[in-house]
């Protein structure tokens, strides 16, 4: 699951074209420049990829 939401942070520091807008974060710097909304997408789209990566690995049988 960490995996997965530093891939979607990736994404999203890629993709999202405003992304201090809003309230900050108490370490900038430590997030990417990145504010509130844009850290709550980029990890709640992290929990989707990583839910989904753990329902095919564990059908698979590797969980």
């Amino acid at each position: 699951m960490v995996v997965c939401n530093v891939i979607a942070i990736g994404i999203g520091k890629a993709t999202i074209k405003h992304q201090d807008v809003g309230l900050k974060l108490p370490s900038p710097n430590f997030f990417g420049g990145m504010g509130h909304a844009s850290m709550l997408a980029c990890t709640s789209l992290g929990h989707v990829i990583g839910f989904g990566a753990i329902q095919g690995l564990a059908a698979r049988g590797v969980l």
